[in-house]
């Protein structure tokens, strides 16, 4: 059983593998894995306006390449006093441009605390929320979501993670995504709710050709 990852994130590699590492049978590629070369068309996927809908897009994308049952997924946070936003804009929240890996990651924390200047604490909650799209030949698509709560601080707490997570708090444990042990992210994060659920679709064998 094989499935693609179709991420070019390092860092979400990894916590994927992590989750579906007990999944018997499954072998879970990368897009290395699989001789799929960086395209520029990858830049273009993510245009629609839902989590959903982005990670079908490019779940098709990357399913047409490699031809093997594939999951994609598009995540980001959702701040409730920017109206939800950045939302599915997360990676692109920053109008600076030209910027990539931390150098963007930097510049979306600053245009994100800029946003929020004057919000009082505890109106700067917030939700990361994850959609992933799986899709096999001769099948629909499988959708899991899955969504963790917290709370926007003023200055970042921890050396782990990536993205906003030195920035969202996590109330019930007290301790910021970036300040989490890898098993910790992975039981409240997001990304491993949706890819839980994943899992466990896998390990029924509701999931078609890939069961």
């Amino acid at each position: 059983m094989k499935l693609l990852v179709a991420t070019r994130s390092t860092h979400k590699m990894e916590e994927i593998r992590q989750i579906l590492a007990d999944v018997p049978g499954l072998t879970v590629l990368d897009l290395g894995d699989v001789g799929i070369p960086k395209d520029a068309v990858e830049d273009e996927l993510e245009v629609f306006d839902t989590f959903e809908d982005n990670a079908l897009a490019k779940a098709r994308h990357f399913f047409g390449r490699a031809g093997i049952p594939t999951v994609a997924d598009d995540s980001g946070i959702e701040i409730d006093a920017l109206g939800g936003a950045p939302g599915v804009r997360s990676k692109r929240f920053a109008p600076d441009t030209g910027l990539d890996g931390q150098a963007r990651d930097d510049a979306n924390n600053r245009y994100m605390l800029e946003k929020l200047a004057g919000v009082e604490p505890e109106a700067r909650t917030a939700r990361y929320v994850c959609a992933a799209a799986l899709l096999e030949d001769g099948a629909d698509p499988v959708f899991c979501r899955g969504e963790a709560p917290g709370v926007i601080l003023p200055a970042p707490r921890g050396s782990g993670g990536f993205g906003y997570d030195p920035y969202v708090l996590d109330t019930e444990l007290g301790v910021t995504f970036a300040e989490m042990s890898p098993d910790q992210k992975n039981a409240r994060s997001h990304r491993g709710a949706a890819f839980r659920a994943l899992a466990v679709a896998l390990r029924r064998g509701s999931v078609g050709g890939v069961s």
